[in-house]
């Protein structure tokens, strides 16, 4: 990895465009330095980033949850990103539900919801919380659970839809709590087998019932907009923008109530990520004092470009993608609700790497509005970042192949050696003949015999007619 890095490196700074090294995954030594620092940070992220991202993740998720979710337009009243707003006022009241499980004993587990939500979101919440101490992975779905509410003597099944759904039109309404009439502190029944009596009485408009579900002419909170009000809307666009810009103003409020509300649990996980107090995992010092030592060597490398370098190979390629993705290390179910809030945190930890100065405006980006205030004290938390590891000790070669022993020794369990090299020599066969040539040509290469290895790798593997 480190003589493709050289050479990558010298390939960028004599094309005069340092900047750019290491910004997209486009070469086999960027991708091989995301999964080289994902092996390395593994344990970093077990004891000192993954709890802070966690309780970053979870908070979230409750203040999106809190306020009601479009689940067909995927918006919400409660998030960071403007785009995923829901802007219409949709009257709603809170509601604690108490839930038996069918064949789980008497216990009752009192769930909270929203009298705005559909049965599938009702169905989430409940597991959610009536399975809170398992992991994702292991909780029934949605779709495998029944609900079932028992108002009188009969149950009924509530479904998302069903032959009493409400219709506007040519538009069809998404069941919820409200339009069944469920109360607070009714009881429901969670089920895994479909096995009520009042189930079977609906299976002959089953199939009528899956019709409609598939129908795109369904909503939620929010109808779309028919072809007549679109022809109407444009006769009052100009006052339309007036009022549009009005309102986001208004709705931008809103933002900042959450983002208050989530501002110690997003700078907790930036700290986490960015302090040098606690220690520092020896792959980001001896990287990081690698591309000092490059940097030196080249004339047309200042500061600026270094700081570049040390962004897109560690905060860029591995925090941003942790951040933005945390069902790649945890467990859990991110929805496109949460994921467009992410997105944002993600954007301003993004933007607190970057050198450059975003002059703000009125026409700036609700996200940069947002984190305004934080930004430059982000940025303070990057530089002091970097200058940290530098004043750091440095991490010997010997050390560092230590340290990569002890982790190749932690993973022999959990890593398939034999499926990674038949995945590299699926590779190396596509470009078999271009790669005999670079062994040829490298003395290195000539020294270890790797041509002669490889031909006989290739002989035996697939029996390949070489002159041996």
């Amino acid at each position: 990895m480190r003589t493709l890095l050289l050479e990558l490196m010298d390939e960028h700074v004599q094309n005069k465009n340092p900047k750019l090294m290491l910004r997209r995954s486009e070469t086999v030594v960027e991708r091989m330095l995301c999964n080289w620092m994902s092996i390395c940070l593994y344990q970093f992220l077990r004891d000192t980033a993954g709890e802070p991202l966690y309780k970053l993740y979870k908070a979230l998720k409750h203040q999106v949850e809190k306020g009601p979710v479009d689940a067909r337009l995927k918006k919400a009243k409660y998030t960071l990103n403007d785009t995923g707003l829901l802007g219409d006022d949709v009257e709603y009241a809170a509601l604690t539900l108490q839930v038996l499980v069918h064949g789980e004993g008497p216990d009752v587990t009192p769930v909270k919801v929203l009298n705005c939500d559909t049965i599938t979101q009702v169905k989430e919440k409940i597991i959610d919380q009536v399975y809170r101490n398992l992991p994702y992975s292991q909780r029934p779905k949605a779709e495998g659970v029944a609900l079932e509410w028992r108002p009188g003597s009969t149950g009924q099944i509530l479904s998302d839809m069903d032959l009493t759904s409400q219709t506007e039109g040519r538009w069809k309404r998404l069941n919820t709590l409200a339009h069944y009439n469920v109360r607070d502190n009714a009881t429901l029944v969670l089920s895994r087998v479909l096995h009520t009596q009042s189930f079977h009485q609906h299976q002959d408009s089953h199939d009528e019932k899956n019709a409609l579900l598939e129908d795109d002419n369904t909503f939620h909170l929010v109808r779309p907009t028919d072809e007549i009000d679109e022809v109407k809307s444009k006769r009052g666009s100009m006052k339309d923008k007036a009022m549009t810009k009005a309102i986001t103003e208004i709705y931008l409020t809103r933002l900042l109530s959450v983002k208050g509300t989530l501002q110690q649990f997003v700078d907790n996980f930036f700290r986490s990520v960015l302090c040098t107090s606690s220690a520092v995992p020896p792959a980001v010092k001896y990287f990081f004092d690698f591309l000092d030592e490059q940097a030196e060597r080249h004339d047309n490398v200042d500061e600026e470009t270094l700081h570049i370098w040390k962004t897109n190979s560690l905060p860029m390629r591995f925090w941003v993608n942790i951040l933005r993705n945390p069902q790649f290390i945890l467990d859990v179910h991110v929805t496109e609700v949460v994921d467009a809030s992410l997105h944002v945190i993600g954007q301003t930890f993004m933007d607190a790497c970057s050198k450059t100065e975003h002059k703000l405006s009125r026409e700036s980006p609700s996200n940069k509005l947002l984190y305004a205030k934080e930004i430059s004290t982000y940025k303070k938390m990057v530089d002091d970042y970097y200058r940290g590891i530098r004043q750091m000790v440095p991490v010997s070669d010997q050390d560092m192949n230590t340290h990569l022993a002890e982790v190749s020794r932690q993973h022999t369990d959990k890593l398939n050696t034999q499926v990674a090299l038949h995945q590299l020599y699926q590779y190396a066969s596509k470009y078999f003949d271009l790669i005999i040539q670079s062994l040829d040509e490298d003395p290195a290469a000539q020294n270890r015999q790797l041509t002669l290895r490889l031909q006989q790798v290739a002989a035996a593997l697939e029996n390949k007619v070489t002159d041996l």
